[in-house]
């Protein structure tokens, strides 16, 4: 019950995520540093006592010292939404497809099986074949009116206007950033995205936005819901849980004519 009251409480609530924005800031931890380097030098000595392999002549350290752990360490809103937006690619088959800010890591992956062009903000210095790259905002993007065919945007639009990554403030900048998406998409074109959604909209300043499935619906006026999948913790719904309070949701939606 306290807990709950404590998890209530707003003001208590800001100042632990204010503190929780230190820990970039504060992260040396010494007796934990002496534990892992003894680890390290036993692991080597260990390694040295057995028998020697005459391919690798020359041995030196680059230590890895919080890699021994027992689970695999995964971000479940990427991992899921990742996965999620791969599979409507590859079952849409578009001659190209169209990126606005997801992860490069994913979009990377992703050109190797269908030509992609992504536009960021943040320059792309790695060069691969099938991808191809364009410096521009959101809120301003570099197409036609009705222009292409699918377009996706991961874990994108929450973020903008709250001046996180160097953007202006402006409180209706996710609002902005999806008109835009709903512009350049041609009729019958298809949009994936993925957003936070809660069981109210909300700020939390300055991370990000999340939104009611209500609201989201209201945004994409003129479309058509054709998929939604949503993530709680560690498991993937089909329906949005109202109950379950802040998760991620992932919509594909298509342009009525």
């Amino acid at each position: 019950m306290l807990i709950q009251k404590i998890k209530g409480n707003k003001i208590i609530r800001n100042f632990y995520f204010l503190l929780q924005g230190t820990k970039e800031f504060i992260r040396f931890k010494p007796i934990l540093l002496i534990i892992q380097y003894i680890w390290f030098l036993k692991q080597f000595k260990k390694f040295q006592n057995i028998a020697d392999n005459n391919r690798f002549l020359k041995n030196e350290w680059f230590p890895c010292l919080f890699d021994n752990i027992s689970y695999t360490p995964l971000d479940p809103t990427y991992f899921f939404q990742d996965s999620w937006a791969a599979k409507q690619i590859f079952e849409l088959k578009p001659t190209h497809h169209y990126d606005i800010g997801s992860s490069a890591k994913t979009i990377g992956i992703l050109s190797q099986f269908t030509p992609i062009t992504m536009i960021d903000i943040r320059p792309i210095d790695l060069k691969l074949p099938n991808l191809f790259f364009k410096k521009g905002s959101i809120l301003d993007l570099p197409f036609n009116d009705n222009s292409l065919e699918t377009l996706s945007s991961l874990c994108v639009v929450e973020h903008i206007g709250l001046g996180r990554y160097g953007d202006q403030i402006d409180q209706f900048g996710s609002e902005k950033a999806i008109n835009e998406l709903k512009r350049v998409t041609r009729i019958d074109g298809v949009i994936l995205i993925s957003l936070p959604v809660d069981n109210e909209n909300k700020i939390y300043f300055n991370a990000h936005r999340a939104f009611t499935r209500e609201y989201i619906l209201e945004l994409f006026d003129g479309f058509e819901l054709l998929e939604e999948k949503y993530n709680y913790g560690l498991k993937m719904y089909n329906n949005y849980e109202i109950s379950m309070g802040f998760g991620t949701g992932m919509f594909m939606f298509k342009k009525r004519g």
